[in-house]
Parts: structure tokens; sequence; C-alpha cells
């Protein structure tokens, strides 16, 4: 009797413990929290944290790597975490609102990109180990290509916008696989799909669009922001998935991004921090997992011990493929 009382102590105590490290409120959420994958998180404007906005490297449950900024620059200039990858090398390229950068795991800083004044960055994609990505909400709007090497543009690309609004403008742009660019257009309500010399080639409407990817199978994933959806489309502009709140147990607030999983499930940040009750945020789904036919595998709700606050962006570092060209977009 004594040792089934030892035993059935110690498998409470493993249970308490490992709900506390699951990143999930009282393990109310389906898969293993912090542990269900090793994963780089960002997100943008905690600002319950005016001093500082940090990235996260999970590994194993754990915040084992953390590299932060303020949210002010010396000017004034808001800085937030809107789009972070970790290259093969272990080095980190991320946008900040302000500006953009590479860290390296020794949280050096080896290049530096500062907007000019009055436009800011919320995108910057690594092309390679050695050149960018990087959209400028700006008056004129553009694409440049960067050799962060040298830290000379390779390339500008003019992009027209009606609103001179810099902040409605873009989020995350990307490249494809053929060397096109896909530009989410905020304010337009659509996603346009550009040719390096500036052409258009391809447009979908969409609302609010924040981020779109070309996937492998030529079809379009895109993430509807305030407009709470995630929706892939094909070359026609036909829906062929598409996910609402009405296909998931909990609050979606902005589907920021979303990402194509090797298994064919898909990956989506549902950042909260447009809702200003901050005491509202504890407790929600930071990030979650759907399979094809939207069922919900794994809900991330961690906002203490760690508190990685509001989603963005989170790169997950167990799937197969190289992130320093863009092969982890399915």
């Amino acid at each position: 009797m004594k040792n089934f009382i030892l035993l059935s102590v110690f498998s409470l105590l493993l249970h308490i413990n490992g709900s506390s490290q699951s990143g999930t409120k009282d393990n109310k959420y389906p898969g293993n929290g912090l542990k269900q994958h090793s994963f780089l998180y960002a997100g943008e404007w905690d600002f319950r944290k005016p001093k500082a906005q940090s990235m996260f490297l999970v590994r194993d449950g754990k915040v084992v790597w953390q590299y932060s900024i303020p949210m002010r620059t010396q000017s004034q200039s808001v800085q937030e975490f809107d789009d972070v990858t970790r290259l093969s090398n272990g080095n980190i390229v991320y946008a900040c609102m302000s500006g953009a950068g590479i860290i390296t795991p020794e949280k050096n800083l080896i290049w530096v990109f500062n907007c000019p004044e009055g436009a800011e960055t919320h995108s910057c994609q690594p092309i390679g180990k050695d050149s960018v990505l990087l959209v400028l909400n700006a008056n004129p709007a553009k694409v440049l290509i960067i050799n962060t090497a040298t830290n000379t543009i390779l390339k500008e690309i003019l992009i027209p916008t009606t609103t001179i609004n810099t902040h409605g403008q873009f989020r995350h742009v990307r490249i494809t696989q053929n060397g096109t660019i896909m530009v989410p257009l905020l304010s337009e309500n659509k996603v346009v799909e550009y040719t390096l010399d500036g052409k258009e080639i391809w447009s979908v409407n969409a609302k609010s669009p924040w981020s779109a990817i070309r996937l492998h199978n030529g079809n379009t994933l895109i993430s509807g922001d305030h407009s709470n959806y995630t929706r892939e489309v094909n070359m026609k502009g036909e829906t062929v998935w598409e996910l609402t709140q009405s296909d998931v147990p909990f609050k979606l607030f902005n589907n920021q991004t979303a990402n194509r999983l090797a298994n064919g499930n898909t990956v989506i940040s549902n950042w909260c921090a447009g809702n200003n009750k901050t005491e509202e945020w504890a407790g929600t789904v930071q990030v979650f997992e759907v399979t094809p036919d939207k069922k919900v595998v794994w809900a991330l709700s961690s906002w203490s011990n760690p508190d990685l606050g509001p989603s963005t962006y989170i790169q997950l570092l167990d799937e197969p493929g190289n992130p320093d060209n863009g092969t982890l977009q399915r």
C-alpha cells in the first residue's frame, strides 16, 4: 500500500510538472504544448512589455535562446518583431518595423538595415545565406533584394499602391521558387504576383491579406488577418481549402501567418494583441496546427513560464527542408 501511495504521488507530480511546462492552461488544448515542436517564435506589438520586444527559440519544451530589442529606437521609432527565419547556419534574419537585421547565435548583429524616415518594413526573407528580400512600406513602396555580405541593393522593384498610409501597405511578402514575388496588399484587399521586373502576372481578391505564400502544389495560402480566415486558392482564384472561426473551438483573433507542413497540416499564428484588454490574453491560443480536414492536433497557449507573448510568426525547426531558400513553403 505504501509503495502504491508513493507511486500515485509521483505520478501526480509528473502530471503537474508536465502541465506546467506544456505551455497550455490546465492541459485543455490538444497536443504537447511547448514540447510538440522545436520552433523559433516571434510576435509583434507586445505592449505589455514597453522596454523590450523578444523572439524565442524553444527546444524540448524550454526556451533555450532569447533575443530582445527595445520597443523604441533612440529616435522613438517603433520596433517589433514581424518576421524571423533561422538559417541553416544558425543565424536569424528578422524584420522589426524600423528596420531589419541578421543576428548570430552568440547575439552578434552582423547586418543591419535602417528604414528611411517615414518608411517601415515588416518582411525580410532570406535568399540563400548572403541575400534577403526586404519590403519597404514607403512612398513609393518597393521590394528590395539586398546582398547582406556587401550591403548592396541588387534589385529595386516598385510596387503600386492606392494608399499613402505606409503602415497599411504590406506585411509578409515572399519570393516563390519560380522567382516571382507574392504581395498581399492590405488596403486593396488583394494578393498580387509580380515578376522581378515589376510586371503583374496574377492576382486574387482577398480581404485584409496579411501574408501569402505560393505552395509547391501551385496554390496560394493566404492569411486574412482581422478577417479571421486562412484560405488556399488555386490559380483560377477558387477557394480549395479554408479555415474560419466555425472550424475551431477557441477564439480566433488575427490570422497573421500560416505555413503548410510536409505532412499536409497547416500551422497558423493567432495574434491577439489587437485586443487592448491584456487580461484576456492569458489562456488564449497563440499558435495551432490543423490537419487537411481541419482537426486541431496542436494548440499552443504559453502565457507564463514562459510567457511567449502574442504570435505573429513561427518557424518549426523539426520540419524537413532548407530555410535558406524558401523550400519550407509547402
